[in-house]
């Protein structure tokens, strides 16, 4: 088996890689029969000359490889015909951006496995970035609540080398006695998790943060059943809420009334109620002044969430009553930070990590005959037709949606 690692073609510029030089040894340490090019790249985060040194062939062409693997979508007219593509095609919600690449695909007659769609059978996901989108989200939330402040400036994430010294430019900044709500006990909430108790910030209970005052900076961790309640009243829990949005109602402002920083790792399903609606933050007593909307769903369940930012304009303002957007600076405004592509700012760490994740999981799925469905659960089209798992896309291939 030949496995490629495809050069990333996508614009802005992502450094991220699926298999590090590290992970790439691993495997073949492991497989001995598997084979794996490395496409040459001037923007990879790991060099060409770093696989080299682990006996990695960089070559020009991908051509006479089985197996490609990429992070971010594929151009159209870069994809090699009647090859495997592992990538994130963000076609699985009929996103109307990428119909064209998935017709594409089919046309070219390509086995197309999406990450995102990598998982176990109960369906929990196997390989993903989440957690360095919580590494990253959370520092830029305190980056931005420094700018929005004026109390304190912090370096980009992105010129900085890794985790450990993000944590130690958090360690260096001095905050007044706020709240800081974290929302989410995912991938996600646990990755900002890590920072907030990396720079030493205390962590308090649902009833303490509700009513008691500090004289430090603390942050309360919530959950879907924690923000959420039953509309009839019956004590609700977080697996009746997954398994019934449509009975519960935002029990979010409560703590919207005494939070300064808000940080939203949560993942928002559909039919599930909205955190704080564009109302909400009309409220004198709504007292958030940032958010750091890590899950990023525009016109959403966060309602100053009004569209993504960037790496390189990363905050902008969010003006309740008038519900536009304005300076962050402004004293009225919501400090927004909402980069849809935080992974990409710690490009080293995120790929070790997914790498990590993807010799475990996935690699090994090509060698024992797929014996836990790996590779099935995750393969979205074959032989120029749709997988049955997905075929409910057809109407969105088709233009019909």
């Amino acid at each position: 088996m030949k496995f490629g690692i495809i050069r990333e073609r996508k614009n802005p510029p992502d450094r991220r890689v699926v298999l590090s030089p590290e992970a790439c040894q691993n495997v073949k340490n492991q497989f001995p029969t598997a084979e794996i090019l490395v496409e040459s790249s001037p923007i990879r985060v790991f060099s060409d000359e770093e696989y080299g040194s682990k006996g990695m062939e960089v070559v020009d062409s991908m051509d006479s490889c089985d197996v490609l693997l990429g992070v971010k979508e594929v151009p159209i007219d870069a994809l090699i015909p009647n090859k495997k593509y592992f990538f994130f095609s963000h076609t699985i919600k009929k996103q109307p951006y990428n119909r064209e690449l998935l017709q594409a695909i089919l046309d070219k007659n390509i086995e197309l496995y999406d990450h995102e769609v990598i998982t176990n059978p109960k369906g929990q996901r196997l390989v993903a970035f989440g957690r360095y989108a919580g590494i990253v989200g959370a520092y830029n939330g305190f980056r931005a609540y420094g700018l929005k402040s004026g109390l304190f400036q912090m370096p980009k994430a992105e010129t900085l080398k890794d985790q450990q010294e993000l944590i130690s430019e958090l360690k260096k900044i001095k905050l007044p006695n706020i709240k800081i709500l974290l929302t989410g006990r995912g991938r996600v909430g646990m990755g900002a998790k890590e920072m907030l108790d990396g720079m030493g910030l205390m962590k308090v209970g649902v009833d303490e943060y509700l009513k008691k005052n500090f004289d430090a900076p603390v942050y309360c961790q919530i959950d879907a059943s924690e923000y959420n309640k039953r509309k009839d009243g019956v004590r609700g829990s977080k697996e009746d809420f997954f398994k019934n949005p449509q009975e519960y109602r935002s029990n979010f402002f409560r703590f919207a009334k005494v939070t300064d920083f808000y940080i939203a790792g949560h993942f928002y399903g559909d039919g599930a109620p909205y955190l704080f609606t564009r109302e909400d933050a009309k409220q004198p007593d709504f007292k958030i002044k940032v958010v750091a909307d890590i899950s990023c769903d525009i016109d959403g369940p966060v309602a100053s969430t009004i569209r993504p930012s960037t790496i390189a304009d990363p905050i902008y303002g969010y003006d309740a009553q008038s519900e536009a957007e304005t300076d962050y600076r402004n004293p009225e405004a919501i400090a927004v930070m909402a980069v849809d592509n935080l992974p990409c700012e710690l490009p080293r760490d995120a790929s070790n990590g997914f790498g990590e994740a993807f010799s475990k999981y996935v690699i090994p799925a090509f060698f024992n005959n797929d014996k836990d469905g790996i590779l099935e659960r995750s393969r979205m089209t074959q032989n120029g037709k749709l997988t049955p798992r997905f075929a409910y896309l057809q109407d969105y291939v088709d233009g019909e949606n």
